[in-house]
């Protein structure tokens, strides 16, 4: 038996609030959603102004991260498992509008372990990066010293 950490609304809360302000700082209009570790919704949030397509791919790109365990932007670097030489090219049309490998999604990586995804649309590449990012330095911060959460872009687990 396992015991096993849980994301909650809570945490989520502060999660999107961290990543609207980060939005607000790299002047994007993003959409925000964090799933748990089933990949599903937890929240969800379009800034104001923010794409109408926003939701559903932040989902999906939350979705991936959580699923997969992985950035969803490392699925397409030189050598990536989705590429044309990479053994799960192709990935993304198993599981259509579900799957995302292009950059704005990032596990949620709680002492060792994925309880979630973040999913970040609206912005391009380099500011979807801050504002996941930003999400997760939240969570450390909400969560303190007690827990570890992996805050860099680049997470495979």
């Amino acid at each position: 038996m396992k015991s096993v950490l849980k994301l909650e609304l809570e945490e989520a809360k502060v999660m999107i609030e961290a990543a609207k302000i980060a939005a607000e700082d790299v002047k994007a209009l993003e959409s925000i959603c964090i799933v748990d570790d089933g990949g599903y919704i937890i929240a969800l949030e379009r800034m104001n102004g923010g794409r109408i397509t926003g939701p559903e791919i932040a989902t999906s790109k939350a979705f991936t991260a959580s699923g997969h365990k992985r950035s969803t932007h490392l699925f397409n670097q030189p050598g990536g498992p989705a590429t044309t030489t990479g053994e799960a090219f192709g990935i993304h049309v198993m599981m259509p509008g579900k799957f995302a490998i292009f950059v704005g999604g990032f596990p949620i990586v709680v002492n060792g372990e994925v309880i979630g995804g973040v999913g970040v649309s609206g912005g391009n590449g380099e500011q979807d990066t801050a504002v996941g990012t930003a999400a997760l330095k939240a969570l450390q911060q909400h969560l303190g010293s007690e827990y570890e959460v992996m805050t860099q872009a680049d997470i495979k687990k």
